[in-house]
């Protein structure tokens, strides 16, 4: 294993989408984005996803695009922009549209209050139709979660949350400025499900500075108590050339490649060996739960939130930094809080850049999803339905031949299964397929 990990953990995309964000230009810009709005289907719910780039504290370890804020004004203000463009989007549209899911990310969206969390639903109800939303998600902070913005939240119907946990270790948490106490993230669980939260997803992390494998163990071990339906295990991405508050950590502290893969393999075993199901790469499901019926069905979809059951082709972002998708391809807003605002402020469509869809990528990208949803393609069945030609991804096969030699694929014909030594290594696999890969890796995080 040590020689595989020399010799694959490279930098690669975690594919939440293909092409990737770094493949993003400003090229494709709001006028793009406005013809493709003018093309959202009538008769399919779009999925919509705010951001909220919000936190109390600024935890070393992340890689969100956020801000530490202390003043109710900044983010009050910033759900009245939010409306505006959703308004926006709307006017492009030409009409209402129906909304299957809604997800809350950042960032922390319980920065928000309880009454701006109600002002902005009743907003959102006013402007389009929820009435087949099925979902609504928030990923929330359990430090600064209360008891009056969970029962705002069951008001509005959240019916999803996932708590942020990472590591229960008070000598972990103090590496990466993150205390947080086992009590709180209980508490916070006990009360999101009183107030109609049927699915729970806790997210850990791998690979923090001072970290081992007992802490890993120890951190489910209590975690496990409170039955989470999801657990998202992720790799913690060192990346300060892209995150400069990640040098705050200390390199030195940091576990090297090997390490991250036993923490993370002692993780799963423990997490299958009680109950959960393995889905993708880095989730757990228990059996009842939506995700892991998916993933047994093959009904497995991954975006920028993640692996998810949400199969819808528009996705519509608001807020600075969002990305959307449409068939036609993505566009992302600024990233810049102060940019997003000036742009809907003026009331210009907020898109900084993006990247057209061509039926070549929509062909790779799809060969890329299933590879990390099902860990198997057959790239020639996908090529029939899409009227594809194998040549366009005739240089994947050369690649794979050496992980086919290390035990990591097995090829037969034109259908790549991965291997349960390969799995690990699945987005270095998902890169052979995909010709930017090279260019730009060094953007990227390390595979294991």
């Amino acid at each position: 294993m040590r020689r595989l990990i020399d010799r694959y953990d490279v930098h690669a995309p975690r594919y939440t989408s293909y092409p990737t964000a770094a493949q993003f230009t400003p090229a494709v810009g709001p006028a793009d984005w406005a013809a493709w709005l003018k093309r959202t289907p009538r008769d399919a719910a779009v999925s919509l996803y705010l951001h909220f780039p919000f936190c109390k504290r600024l935890c070393w370890y992340c890689g969100c695009n956020t801000r530490a804020v202390n003043r109710a004004g900044v983010v009050s203000t910033y759900v009245d922009l939010l409306l505006q463009e959703a308004d926006l989007v709307l006017a492009h549209i030409g009409r209402s549209v129906r909304v299957g899911s809604i997800h809350l990310g950042g960032g922390t969206p319980n920065m928000l209050s309880p009454d701006d969390l109600e002002r902005l639903f009743a907003g959102l109800s006013a402007r389009f139709d929820l009435r087949d939303c099925f979902e609504i998600a928030a990923e929330l902070d359990p430090e600064v979660l209360t008891s009056e913005w969970v029962e705002a939240a069951g008001r509005v119907g959240l019916n999803r949350a996932s708590l942020g946990v990472q590591d229960l270790s008070p000598r972990v948490q103090a590496a990466v400025n993150r205390p947080e106490s086992f009590e709180t993230i209980r508490w916070a669980a006990e009360a999101l499900r009183g107030q109609g939260v049927t699915s729970l997803n806790l997210d850990l992390m791998y690979g923090l500075p001072l970290q081992t494998v007992e802490h890993v163990v120890t951190t489910l071990g209590r975690v496990t108590t409170l039955k989470p339906d999801r657990i998202a295990l992720f790799g913690y991405a060192h990346v300060p050339w892209m995150k400069p508050h990640q040098r705050l950590i200390n390199d030195a502290d940091l576990p090297d490649a090997e390490a991250r893969f036993i923490q993370s393999q002692a993780a799963a075993r423990y997490l299958t060996g009680k109950g959960w199901q393995t889905v993708g790469l880095d989730h757990f499901a228990l059996p009842h739960d939506g995700l892991a019926a998916a993933d047994r069905s093959g009904r497995l979809h991954r975006n920028f939130q993640g692996y998810t059951t949400d199969a819808a082709e528009v996705l519509i972002g608001l807020g600075a930094s969002s990305i959307s998708r449409t068939p036609q391809g993505f566009v992302q807003n600024h990233v810049q809080e102060r940019d997003w605002r000036q742009a809907v402020g003026a009331g210009d469509l907020p898109v900084a850049r993006g990247v057209a869809l061509t039926e070549q990528a929509a062909f790779v990208g799809e060969i890329i999803e299933r590879l990390m949803c099902d860990f198997v393609v057959d790239v020639a069945r996908i090529a029939r339905r899409r009227g594809r030609d194998l040549s366009e991804v005739a240089g994947a096969w050369s690649r794979l031949e050496r992980f086919a030699a290390d035990g990591l694929v097995c090829l037969d014909g034109t259908v790549v299964a991965v291997t349960t030594l390969g799995k690990p290594f699945v987005r270095a696999v998902c890169a052979a397929f995909d010709p930017d890969a090279a260019d730009i890796q060094q953007r990227h995080a390390r595979v294991v």
